[in-house]
């Protein structure tokens, strides 16, 4: 065949696409042409039946009022679908459902729109196929016709780089945040690129591990890849849900010359890296706040960045005006902190004896309990497993123990390991049980923290060699469901597995709390005494975040599957429970219901 038949062909191959993708597109519309537009109502005070938020509801409760599936019945639950994700990174999805459709974020900003009661795709969203389509209609392709990898785009490797925990729902759109330090709106009808909008330039080592929240009608996202040094720092950002257009940028690291700039020494800019915002905040209404957690300060050891000072505002819980990006309140709950104990994760919004509350729990196993108006210290409970800091249960104040402070070259006995007690998977609140339902991962290290280059492209997290080893109270068990009751702080239950707990966990209206293990197996407990009523096992690690939904008048339970993932999901079990195998992929989402009768 000589070059102009060639031609011929590939005019013709890109015409017959294009006709494919119209049809396709098409036919998705038909399906959504009906699906309601996400108001701040409805986001607000979302049906029982709709799953809208990474965490079910703006105030991130992990918890679902629905009870079709209880303690009585939850024994005959069995498979009713099952959807296979790309394995290109990480699979950590936080799906949304609204009118009987479910919205699932997959690795590498692919975005798949399915129905919720079949496990039938209706579109997916693909990175980088308008390119091949010249503009004709944006990324609305079925899955067989998956002909472009974005791994390409990936300016250089971040820790998470590719990962896509949730995306947000508003109006008739998707909205996601990319590798690429990008945020993108997708229309809800027909999975159509509308815009997109570049927060930060990704060859400086920006991207997004998680997505954006809704607030007042303002896309608000959170930046990541801050571990390298460089003329800028991390921030957080409330964008225009209609345009993209950027209306407010506030850094996570207090600036020379600003309040809080001293708290770095005499750090010039370029060396202040880290508070990287790389878990989706909350949103409570009644006070028109965000709530966003910060990590903590790179280089992770004080004596590798060059400060002993706090380092504001890494380690810390902001509270932000959604409209202009004020920020209100700021506590720091490990000021200077020198280990990678991060305290960045979610945010739980519960009123608590009339009190307005948020809880969170960072790597050290600290439930804190803040008021959500002026961010003072209510209670600081430590569950009793860490050995690096005192903590002041009335005041919340931390001193670091003797001898828990890294120096350059010498080995400390500290738990948790850099892993942490806690991590991204999720714990979930209960009104039922008034009760905290928080994954646990029961790991110790001897850490040797070493240096790093002070210039620009250096620093990331500075090297740290690890031994790793079980905690001394978990005998043969890596993870814990570990039940916290809200007023007394006191433990409810505890249950442990060999492996380590690898998902967020979630409650039901029907009395049970949801997640899943490393070693594939998929549990329900009675969320009032922790009897596993219900098991399961999977094609690879449960790894991601369960949800509750219904259709029709039917309950469902999603579970979702991934690979890769940080050290709870790949050094720990290889190096601490070795017998303990799983596939190298299987990205899926698995979703369970009732027999129907």
């Amino acid at each position: 065949m000589n070059c102009s038949s060639l031609h011929r062909v590939n005019k013709f191959y890109h015409f017959l696409m294009a006709c494919m993708l119209f049809i396709f597109s098409t036919m998705a519309f038909s399906q959504l042409s009906d699906i309601a537009p996400v108001t701040d109502d409805t986001l607000n005070n979302p049906l029982p039946g709709d799953w809208l938020s990474w965490r079910g509801n703006t105030a991130s409760w992990g918890y679902s009022s629905l009870s079709q599936i209880n303690t009585d019945n939850v024994d005959q639950l069995q498979l009713v679908w099952s959807w296979a994700m790309d394995d290109t990174g990480a699979g950590e999805a936080a799906p949304l459902v609204h009118d009987g459709v479910m919205f699932i974020p997959a690795p590498r900003g692919v975005i798949q729109a399915l129905n919720a009661a079949t496990g039938d795709l209706i579109w997916e969203y693909r990175p980088g196929i308008t390119e091949a389509l010249e503009g004709s209609i944006a990324a609305a392709v079925p899955a067989e016709e998956r002909v472009q990898s974005v791994m390409a785009a990936t300016a250089y490797a971040g820790v998470g780089r590719g990962v896509q925990k949730n995306i947000a729902i508003y109006g008739d759109k998707i909205y996601a945040a990319t590798e690429n330090a990008s945020i993108v709106a997708i229309d809800i009808r027909t999975g159509r690129l509308v815009w997109e909008t570049q927060t930060a330039n990704p060859e400086l080592g920006y991207f997004y591990v998680a997505g954006p929240i809704i607030a007042d009608g303002k896309l608000i996202t959170g930046i990541s890849g801050c571990g390298r040094y460089k003329e800028d720092v991390c921030f957080i950002t409330g964008h225009d849900s209609e345009s993209g257009e950027e209306l407010w940028r506030t850094s996570t690291v207090a600036r020379p010359g600003e309040p809080g700039g001293d708290t770095w020494d005499d750090l010039p800019l370029r060396f202040r890296a880290g508070s990287d915002a790389w878990i989706a905040g909350s949103y409570d209404p009644k006070t028109n706040l965000i709530y966003w957690g910060t990590a903590q300060a790179k280089p992770w050891a004080r004596a590798v960045r060059g400060t002993d000072a706090d380092a504001l505002y890494t380690n810390s819980t902001l509270a932000l005006n959604p409209d202009t990006g004020e920020m209100i309140w700021y506590y720091q709950h490990l000021p200077g902190e020198t280990q990678d104990m991060d305290e960045v994760f979610e945010n739980i919004l519960v009123d608590i004896d009339g009190r307005q509350s948020l809880f969170k729990m960072g790597k050290l196993g600290i439930l804190w309990e803040l008021d959500r108006v002026s961010g003072e210290v209510i209670k600081a409970t430590d569950i009793g497993y860490q050995n690096i800091v005192n903590v002041d249960p009335v005041t919340g104040s931390v001193r670091y123990r003797d001898g828990m402070i890294p120096r350059i070259g010498e080995q400390i006995d500290m738990c948790p390991s850099t892993s942490g007690f806690k991590s991204w998977r999720a714990m979930a609140y209960s009104p039922q049980t008034s009760a905290m339902y928080i994954p646990i991962t029961l790991n110790c290290e001897l850490a040797t923290f070493g240096p790093t280059e002070r210039e620009l492209g250096g620093g990331g997290t500075g090297p740290v060699r690890r031994i790793n080893y079980p905690h001394p109270d978990a005998g043969d068990n890596l993870g814990e469901l570990l039940v916290l009751d809200i007023p007394s702080g006191e433990v409810k239950w505890r249950f442990r597995s060999r492996a380590p707990v690898n998902t967020a966990a979630l409650t039901t209206g029907g009395g049970l709390v949801f997640f899943g293990d490393w070693d594939r197996k998929m549990y329900a407990l009675d969320a009032e005494n922790g009897e596993v009523l219900w098991q399961t096992r999977v094609t690879t690690s449960a790894q991601g975040f369960p949800i509750s939904y219904e259709v029709d008048g039917r309950q469902y339970i999603a579970l979702p599957s991934g690979t890769s993932g940080a050290s709870w999901a790949a050094s720990l079990p290889r190096q601490l429970a070795s017998e303990l195998k799983r596939p190298r992929n299987g990205n899926a989402m698995h979703v369970f219901a009732l027999p129907e009768k």
